[in-house]
């Protein structure tokens, strides 16, 4: 009589990810589809479940925050998954289930030694347990040690983030994360990437940004990437980001009516005329616009006054890193350059002179700008 949806996830791990962590990602995404707003998932991980978690994490050389092993309360949005249990250990819930008659389900996986928890669980505990009869015990109790230690530290890594933050959205200052104890720019990095909701680096990934990209020269384009993330630099701004698309084939795209979406992702244009409204191209050049990508030699002229000026000087004014330069959308009408992006629009002749046009360039690229 109690209500069951049951649902089959599809388990995929590519190279270098663990099965059993993307399988766990995959069990509580599938969850999530199912939660309304304040929605609790309660779960049954207990204190075994918890000294396994810690080993497996010690195994990994992870800090604080990995060795805090699973948090009792955690978000699964739009709800929040709870472990009641974990202070209760495996022996006391079989004794629970075994003296009421209860029946459950055992998970095949549970016994095949080569999943990783599986062999602690039915090697390395046993023998732990052999030596120090309450080791589940004083492993978890360290593992909430570790979290105490990390709640504070995730406060003050807030704070210095703050102190730390670039000019653009999301970025960092290079020059204020210098000022910081080698130490505390760790602290900060991973907090960063946490912020942001991006893949964090591994140790030696996290070497490279402290002593590659964070004393390169301003000019340098630097790139450290892992799988689900980059990071770059931009004069004293630091980058983290999803990796970048492919840069759109060379060739024309035309474009006559509405906004115009852009292939690879990267957003959409709209033609804006004098005070903000939207028209179709059609309306203000007789054979429409035409956008292409990557197009070298070009220049323009403002249409707001100043002299000719390449397109490499005009993304250097307006601070445009040289990796979203490829992906700047180049508007022409009739071979001649209208528009670069929504970074500029050039001086233009015939009906559309004088109407005050602009672009708006709706693109998560536009992110950093």
């Amino acid at each position: 009589g109690v209500p069951l949806q049951t649902q089959r996830v599809k388990i995929v791990a590519g190279q270098g990810e663990s099965l059993e962590a993307v399988a766990r990602q995959a069990r509580y995404a599938a969850m999530a589809e199912l939660l309304e707003p304040h929605d609790l998932v309660f779960t049954a991980q207990h204190r075994d479940d918890q000294a396994e978690t810690l080993l497996l994490a010690l195994m990994r050389g992870s800090g604080p925050k990995g060795l805090a092993a699973m948090p009792q309360v955690a978000a699964l949005e739009p709800g929040r998954l709870v472990r009641p249990l974990l202070d209760i250990g495996r022996s006391e819930l079989l004794g629970f289930a075994e003296s009421r008659h209860l029946d459950w389900l055992e998970d095949p996986a549970n016994q095949d030694l080569g999943f990783d928890r599986s062999f602690l669980r039915h090697r390395v505990l046993p023998l732990l347990a052999e030596r120090w009869p309450a080791c589940a015990t004083g492993i978890a109790r360290s593992a909430a040690h570790c979290a105490e230690a990390q709640a504070i530290l995730d406060r003050l890594a807030g704070e210095r983030l703050t102190d730390a933050r670039g000019k653009r959205p999301g970025t960092l200052s290079i020059g204020r994360l210098l000022l910081q104890e080698p130490a505390t720019r760790r602290l900060v990095l991973r907090h960063w990437f946490s912020a942001l909701g991006l893949a964090p680096p591994d140790a030696r990934h996290l070497d490279r940004i402290l002593e590659e990209v964070l004393v390169a020269r301003a000019d340098a384009n630097p790139l450290i990437a892992w799988q689900g993330c980059e990071v770059r630099r931009y004069r004293d701004d630091l980058f983290a980001m999803q990796p970048l698309p492919p840069v759109p084939a060379s060739g024309t795209i035309r474009w006559r009516r509405g906004a115009l979406a852009l292939p690879n992702g990267l957003g959409d244009l709209e033609l804006i005329a004098s005070r903000g409204r939207v028209v179709d191209p059609l309306d203000l050049f007789p054979d429409g616009l035409d956008v292409r990508f990557g197009v070298e030699g070009l220049a323009c002229r403002p249409q707001t006054g100043g002299h000719r000026r390449s397109l490499k000087k005009l993304y250097q004014e307006a601070e445009v890193p040289s990796w979203v330069r490829p992906y700047v959308p180049l508007v022409f009408a009739a071979d001649k350059l209208v528009a670069v992006g929504d970074i500029c629009v050039c001086e233009i002749e015939g009906e559309a002179a004088g109407r005050g046009i602009c672009l708006s360039w709706r693109s998560d690229l536009n992110r950093g700008r």
